[in-house]
């Protein structure tokens, strides 16, 4: 099942519980994985154009920890953290991930999710980025979607491009 997207990334849904984004990019894998993973790039790209980011920490080791925390327009403050699970330099990044604003009741076992991203060489200079997201459940994975997910993460995802880009 295919989700309308209005960027150029492109949502699926493999699974009642994952939510599968491709999207290709005009910069060279090595600058993707760099302004994914460096702090001082991330924070040029994660605000998708909502704010500005006031934390990104970002221990890229397994078993390391990450945050974020931006401030958008209005003043809400969205933070997400989680932890590395499994690194290759350059290929793939995997880690959990929690929105720290979850509603009263619901815990992060319930909410938590696995997000395998994987850096794919697509010839002339080019990067396909694949986000899997794996939500515990089917009700997870919707209010993730319902969220309105997709026009920050098209915006985040143009600024990730430009600022790959920007690294020639």
């Amino acid at each position: 099942m295919t989700v309308a997207t209005s960027g150029t990334a492109i949502l699926t849904f493999p699974t009642d519980e994952q939510i599968l984004i491709t999207r290709e990019f005009d910069a060279p894998r090595h600058l993707v994985y760099r302004a994914f993973t460096e702090p001082e790039l991330v924070r040029r790209w994660w605000h998708a154009k909502r704010g500005e980011m006031k934390s990104c920490e970002i221990d890229l080791r397994v078993g390391g920890k990450w945050r974020y925390v931006a401030v958008a327009f209005d003043g809400t403050e969205v933070a997400f953290h989680g932890e590395y699970l499994d690194i290759v330099l350059e290929e793939r990044v995997v880690t959990t991930e929690v929105y720290e604003g979850l509603p009263e009741g619901v815990s992060e076992e319930d909410a938590s999710t696995t997000n395998t991203a994987t850096f794919t060489d697509a010839g002339d200079g080019r990067t396909t980025l694949t986000l899997l997201v794996q939500a515990p459940s089917k009700m997870a994975r919707d209010a993730i979607v319902d969220s309105g997910m997709e026009a920050g993460l098209q915006d985040a995802l143009d600024l990730l491009e430009e600022t790959a880009g920007s690294l020639r």
